[in-house]
This record gives structure tokens, C-alpha cells and sequence, in this order.
């Protein structure tokens, strides 16, 4: 895993994220908070649940500590492809539900994160929102058992 900086029209600035992040083991889609000090990603390392789960390394001194297993919300089956809004307190996850992808939110309270609730069922996945609250995703076609197509929707916020 590399940072880079966005100015001026180019990336600059590449620096190796370091040793802790680049070890020998998948990291899947991530996402950084807001304020840059928190990294959230799914992988099936060692020490997880099961599957992918999802896991948060958080920034100190410049550097980013060694990955945490998010505990409330993983289970034996998979969860990924992470979203934190911008305030920093909700996460958007995929989870394996009933056999297929379907979309989850976990809140943040005192600090800590809540057992997750379903939001969006069967084939919906990757979740990302605007500031206006409005949710993107991934819908999943499958025939006989396999994905054929992926489409993106919008769910409106009212």
C-alpha cells in the first residue's frame, strides 16, 4: 500500500504506507476517514472471524498501528467493502446475507460501534454516500448461481 498527495492536477508525494500495512496478507477495498487518521478495510487475515472481515488501523505519530478487528460487526461469513460517512459515525459494510450480498450500517456511540442493522437486501452491495446522505450500491444479477452483471442504483435520501 503507497499515500500520495493531489495537487495541482497530478498525484505527488508517494510515500510507502508502511511495514505494518504491508505484510503478507490481502487487503481489500478501504476507505479513510474524513480527517485521515482512520483506515477501514476488509481482508481474511489471521485473527478475523472468519472469511473477509473488517478491520480499522488507525494513524498515530504519522504512523498506522497495527490492524483491529471491527468485532460487532463480522461473523464466520464475509463483510467488506467498507464506507464511513464523513462525520466519522456511521458504517456502511456489505455482509453475506441469506446467501447473497446485501447492505449494512453499524452507528458509532461513545466511541464504540453498534451491532449492525440491515439496510438494503439480496444482491446489494458496496455501499458509498454523498453528503446529502444519498446511498450508492452495487446490485448483483445472478443466473444459476453466478454473477452475470452489476449494476449501480441510487437510493435517495428523503
Amino acid at each position: 500500500m503507497w499515500t500520495a498527495e493531489f495537487k495541482d492536477g497530478r498525484w505527488t508525494n508517494w510515500q510507502n504506507a508502511g511495514k505494518k500495512l504491508n505484510v503478507d496478507y490481502g487487503i481489500g477495498e478501504l476507505h479513510i476517514t474524513a480527517d485521515g487518521r482512520e483506515l477501514y478495510f476488509h481482508s481474511p487475515r489471521a485473527g478475523g472471524k472468519g472469511n473477509y472481515d473488517i478491520w480499522v488501523t488507525r494513524k498515530v505519530n504519522d504512523e498506522w498501528q497495527e490492524p483491529e478487528n471491527i468485532e460487532v460487526v463480522n461473523t464466520p461469513d464475509n463483510e467488506g467493502w467498507p464506507f464511513i460517512t464523513q462525520d466519522g459515525n456511521e458504517l456502511w459494510f456489505t455482509r453475506t446475507y441469506m446467501g447473497s450480498p446485501a447492505v449494512f450500517k453499524s452507528r458509532k456511540t461513545n466511541g464504540e460501534w453498534g451491532e449492525p442493522e440491515l439496510i438494503i437486501s439480496q444482491f446489494a452491495g458496496e455501499p458509498s454516500l454523498d453528503n446529502m446522505g444519498n446511498i450508492y450500491f452495487t446490485h448483483h444479477f445472478f443466473e444459476d448461481g453466478k454473477m452475470i452483471e452489476a449494476d449501480i442504483y441510487v437510493a435517495y435520501r428523503k
